[in-house]
């Protein structure tokens, strides 16, 4: 790795958190004022963050804190394959693994509400990585590469030749960040259940390391939303922003669905949309 490529990664370790804290907040004070309330201060996240550092952390066994520091570090390295325009099918995966190190780390205590959230999570994996799996190969048809540096390169927004797939991504998201319609495996929100199924056996600072994973993968996520337009790259980080905000909007107004529900909308809906998008490429 160059000294360039070295202080940019550092940047981004340095940077995502805060960005991520900060969004977080902005979504609980605009979420506060869309129930007339008026909501925590808006670096409430932080707050929570460095208190939780400070308690006592209780360990149920001696793995969980290496499946949260998994959690946390392929986390980090998705993020820094995104800033260094790596190879975006590699950033998914690693993005998976992030994913399944949380579950591993829930299905190894006793508790049935942390094996309930456990199982629930998988369901939502088995909904959405098939849609982020074929959003990269409709990046490959669109830019003939996998790698996100050609993106860049690529003679006009993604958005225009990927419409459908950015939809079907959009959909996905709302399951990734765990709001609602699809909140159902664990919430970073207060109106769900007091027992939190996925985190229920977390604590302290297993569950602040949880938490500054979700900034690093809310950057990431934001950021993948704007490769879609990364030409002039401003443009791409407005609509990444709009995108979250609508995200926002939906937490708010929707109830929760079964899991059954969300595999199946998600299979037939996201999945048919970004196939469709991705034939008619080929086709043309």
């Amino acid at each position: 790795m160059s000294i360039n490529n070295l202080i940019i990664a550092v940047i981004a370790i340095i940077a995502a958190p805060i960005v991520g804290g900060l969004l977080t907040g902005i979504d609980r004070k605009i979420t506060a004022r869309m129930q007339n309330r008026f909501g925590p201060p808006l670096l409430q996240p932080f707050y929570d963050f460095f208190k939780l550092l400070g308690k006592q952390g209780i360990a149920v066994n001696q793995t969980q804190m290496v499946y949260v520091m998994g959690h946390l570090f392929f986390a980090v390295g998705a993020l820094i394959m995104l800033v260094l325009k790596q190879d975006l099918l590699m950033l998914m995966f690693i993005l998976a693994f992030s994913a399944v190190s949380l579950i591993m780390g829930a299905m190894s205590v006793r508790s049935p509400y942390s094996k309930i959230g456990a199982q629930r999570e998988i369901m939502q994996m088995m909904a959405y990585e098939p849609v982020l799996l074929l959003m990269v190969v409709g990046v490959y048809k669109a830019t003939g590469s996998f790698m996100i540096s050609e993106i860049f390169n690529h003679g006009e927004p993604l958005l225009f030749s990927l419409p459908l797939v950015f939809l079907a991504f959009l959909y996905v998201l709302t399951i990734k960040l765990r709001k609602s319609p699809f909140d159902f495996s664990t919430s970073h929100h207060g109106h769900q259940e007091l027992i939190k199924g996925l985190t229920t056996e977390f604590s302290g600072t297993q569950l602040a390391l949880i938490e500054l994973t979700h900034w690093f993968d809310l950057v990431l996520l934001l950021g993948l939303i704007t490769l879609f337009f990364a030409q002039p790259i401003w443009v791409g980080i407005l609509i990444a922003l709009a995108s979250y905000f609508c995200e926002i909007v939906i937490d708010n107004v929707s109830a929760r669905v079964t899991w059954q529900w969300m595999v199946k909308v998600t299979w037939v809906a996201g999945i048919g949309a970004a196939l469709v998008n991705i034939v008619w490429m080929y086709l043309i």
